[in-house]
């Protein structure tokens, strides 16, 4: 494949050269206004590339401008932040185009989604914690991917919120709440944990991800994937879907 990448941070550094090690073409970067030392062309629009597809890891300030041109190539899109509007913006080009997006690009998250699904059919009794630990350089919290689990518990239970910061709150825990917290420190690649608790019991489900590696290598297979696939709006949940 040719690969143009949007975006040229830590990221898109490991993409390149995982790409690269499988035999695949960088075919050039888009990265406005970041200080990179790039050694690939840049560009300033999707298509001028020519590229097989596009991976993006960046931010909602690059990823979104590009978007109200027209755009051909194939679209694989992990920008967190802004989600409402990324979404938005991919469903239209997903009706001349294949789209594929995800919060986190592990498929580990994916599973861990679906199981979150199965269990919250089983603990509606259960009070239900959210928490997700990240690096000190991330800069949108709750992260994308923690958002993504908590709109899966919030279709599951009827009536329920999130509480991101209980400081001011001086009474006692309401079944409906879903408390949502967002850890920064070091170099924690990211850790997503759903606690549910009941009376004298706790169940965890936790996904840890102990590299950038797994990102980068699940937008590679998305991609090799999603070159062959109709114009449409995919995800984990029907990108591996036979044509």
């Amino acid at each position: 494949m040719k690969i143009l990448l949007i975006g040229y941070g830590t990221m898109n550094v490991i993409t390149a050269k995982l790409a690269e090690d499988a035999g695949h073409d960088i075919a050039g970067v888009i990265a406005r206004g970041e200080n990179h030392d790039i050694p690939y062309p840049a560009f300033n629009r999707i298509d001028e590339a020519q590229a097989d597809v596009a991976i993006d890891f960046s931010h909602p300030e690059l990823i979104l401008p590009l978007l109200e041109d027209e755009v051909k190539t194939p679209l694989v899109i992990a920008t967190t932040g802004d989600k409402e509007t990324v979404i938005s913006k991919l469903n239209d080009k997903s009706q001349n185009t294949p789209v594929f997006f995800s919060a986190n690009m592990s498929y580990g998250v994916h599973v861990l989604n679906e199981v979150l699904k199965k269990a919250l059919s089983m603990l509606d009794e259960f009070d239900l914690e959210m928490m997700e630990r990240h690096h000190n350089k991330k800069v949108d919290a709750p992260s994308g991917t923690l958002v993504k689990l908590l709109d899966t518990a919030l279709a599951h239970r009827d009536g329920s919120y999130p509480v991101y910061d209980r400081s001011d709150i001086h009474e006692k825990r309401k079944p409906e709440e879903i408390g949502v917290s967002a850890i920064r420190g070091g170099s924690i690649v990211g850790t997503h944990d759903v606690i549910f608790a009941k009376d004298d019991e706790v169940i965890e489900i936790s996904h840890q991800a102990q590299s950038k590696e797994i990102f980068a290598n699940g937008a590679l297979k998305a991609a090799s994937e999603l070159v062959n696939k109709a114009p449409n709006f995919y995800d984990y949940n029907n990108l591996f879907e036979e044509r």
